[in-house]
């Protein structure tokens, strides 16, 4: 479905006497604008907007009405004292669209003209009272009609439903999350407060009592999906391919029940409690090919991104810096034995293995076996500095078509940094990049640098 955006069109009274029928004029001015955005989102243009009651009732229909964030613009020169409060507390991604009717100053200009176009320093304006006031906005100054302008809006309109479902996630965590490991702890009040993620603990019992539980018929669809999609290791048995998809269903008929758009599941936690056969790894991959978010060992902060990277690009993938490849310029990323199968080379067929896997001390996890697709790829890392501060670390770069390895069992690629291996790992690491990340096919920086501004994180790219 298109993102869906109101169109908020700031002038005011005093031009009516001056320039009568201007606000008639300038309210279709933003009708053309909407109708030039509504291959990329569906724009919702209010009346416009000429004193404060008018504002209040335009943003109280907007507050209401489901959309996914706002583009502000100016139709003529508007005080921000208006608007203000209005902008600094609303839910809604904001985006300041400095543009005007005309693209051109021309000769034949005359004082109306003057006033339809003068929009530049009303936008200062509210600018200015939203900086002031620690509200997030995306910024955009753009001929209204040029490609250019409706691709950026695209971008917006991606980045404010993300956001707008973002602030509504809820994270389930089964068991706790890996002891020691740091650069995944997070401030879980913090989080929820500023971002919107929610964070819960659930019990491994719950799991176990769900699985027991599951209908037969529903594993044998999934058993049937699997044998028509994927190539089946011979030496799984039948046994074992039922314990996992009952662990995968069980998992996400909680995850639907209780609300939860993304999850991790800690290796310890499972094995730990007795009672499980194997760890459900490949039940990760294939939730995560169904769009929920996930983070290993109980990374809340990794979830939270595969399930924003589903939300703002498509097919997030969950996955880890492993080890430096000088000779290629790259980093081996892989992890454990999640990803998700959808990022997989389409020269190639994901297998599902039998596998042994000394962690967790358990019978063998049946696993997704893959190589990623070569080409464009963006990594991205969320960091919690403390308290309400959080830093977005990114690197485009590109997935090699490298060798095969022949030993590791397990979904892997080559990501090779735009800025060279060498500079991206020193600036990700002084950034305090975090050792678990999302992964999306092709360039998409510029998508999360939007993200970054309309949450107020702090955006590096390395």
């Amino acid at each position: 479905m298109k993102p869906r955006i109101g169109l908020f069109g700031i002038m005011q009274e005093l031009y009516d006497e001056m320039i009568p029928g201007i606000t008639e004029t300038q309210a279709a001015y933003a009708r053309d604008v909407a109708a030039h955005l509504s291959d990329v989102a569906e724009i919702v243009p209010a009346p416009p907007v000429r004193n404060r009651a008018d504002a209040e009732q335009v943003m109280m229909d907007f507050e209401t009405s489901n959309l996914d964030g706002v583009i502000i613009t100016m139709l003529t020169y508007g005080p921000a004292m208006r608007v203000a409060r209005l902008l600094s507390q609303s839910r809604l991604p904001i985006c300041l669209a400095n543009i005007q009717p005309q693209a051109a100053v021309t000769a034949a200009w005359d004082m109306a003209d003057m006033t339809y176009n003068q929009g530049i320093h009303g936008a200062q304006d509210t600018a200015n009272a939203m900086v002031r006031a620690g509200k997030p906005f995306h910024v955009l100054t753009d001929d209204w009609r040029s490609d250019g302008f409706k691709a950026n809006i695209a971008r917006f309109a991606q980045a404010a439903a993300a956001v707008t479902r973002w602030r509504k996630l809820k994270v389930g965590i089964f068991g706790y999350a890996m002891n020691d490991m740091g650069d995944i702890r997070v401030d879980e009040n913090a989080l929820v407060r500023t971002l919107g993620p929610e964070i819960s603990f659930l019990a491994p019992g719950d799991l176990w009592r769900r699985m027991q539980s599951v209908d037969a018929a529903a594993i044998a669809e999934v058993v049937k999906f699997e044998d028509e999609t994927f190539e089946i290791d011979p030496r799984l048995s039948a046994e074992e391919r039922e314990d996992h998809v009952r662990m995968q269903l069980a998992i996400e008929s909680l995850l639907t029940e209780r609300g939860y758009g993304a999850y991790s599941t800690h290796f310890d936690a499972i094995g730990e409690d007795g009672r499980f056969s194997r760890l459900p790894l490949a039940a990760a991959s294939s939730l995560m090919a169904k769009g929920y978010g996930y983070g290993a060992e109980g990374d809340a902060l990794a979830a939270c991104m595969v399930s924003a990277g589903h939300a703002l690009i498509g097919d997030a993938h969950f996955t880890e810096m492993y080890a430096m490849d000088f000779p290629s310029d790259s980093v081996l990323m892989s992890h454990m034995g999640e990803g998700n199968w959808r990022i997989a080379r389409r020269d190639e067929p994901v297998r599902l293995i039998k596998r042994s896997l000394g962690i967790g001390r358990l019978d063998d996890p049946p696993t997704f076996l893959f190589r990623y697709e070569p080409g464009p790829a963006t990594l991205a890392s969320l960091v919690s500095l403390g308290g309400e501060k959080f830093r977005m670390v990114v690197a485009e770069g590109s997935n090699l078509d490298s060798p095969v390895l022949p030993a590791l069992e397990m979904p892997y690629g080559q990501f090779q940094p735009r800025t060279g291996m060498r500079d991206c790992m020193n600036a990700w690491l002084a950034a305090g990049g975090t050792h678990h990340m999302v992964m999306n096919l092709g360039h998409h920086a510029a998508l999360w640098k939007v993200f970054c501004a309309l949450n107020n994180i702090e955006y590096v790219e390395v």
